[in-house]
């Protein structure tokens, strides 16, 4: 999934986003995990997978844990 933003003003440490065709809705995002030298007014394409890899092992890693809490272990 692809999203389309557009950087509309930066509050202190944070990107406000317009977003999607019509720009109808807004999304205030970290500016330290924006590339550099982006001003308002820029243009963005925002790509969002599923990394069902890690998924898998957080999932297991969540299991484990909770079978660990269950038998008394620490």
């Amino acid at each position: 999934m692809t999203i389309k933003a557009v950087i509309d003003r930066y509050e202190a440490d944070t990107a406000v986003l317009l977003l999607g065709e019509e720009e109808s809705a807004t999304m205030g995002f970290p500016s330290a995990f924006l590339p550099q030298g982006l001003d308002e007014g820029d243009h963005l394409k925002i790509t969002i997978t599923r990394d069902r890899k890690a998924t898998a092992a957080a999932t297991r890693e969540a299991a484990a844990l909770l079978a660990q809490i269950k038998e008394g272990k620490p």
